[in-house]
């Protein structure tokens, strides 16, 4: 059973949510170009695109050491 802590695991799943982020990006952008687009949709692809991202800075912050202050 892999390690979900282990450094390739987390920079895996960085990269999952990372493609995730790019595709609602496009699927925003699309959205956003449309002549009557729903503005609900709109806005839940919006706030998961900042969940995403809010989850990926968690993760890196888990790949940086901890340093002594």
């Amino acid at each position: 059973m892999p390690d979900d802590r282990s450094p390739e695991s987390i920079q895996r799943r960085i990269a999952e949510l990372q493609l995730e982020h790019r595709g609602l990006d496009a699927m925003i952008d699309a959205l956003g170009r449309e002549p009557r687009f729903d503005e609900l949709q709109l806005r839940r692809l919006k706030k998961r695109k900042l969940q995403i991202k809010d989850t990926i800075t968690l993760l890196q912050m888990q790949l940086v050491p901890d340093v002594p202050a």
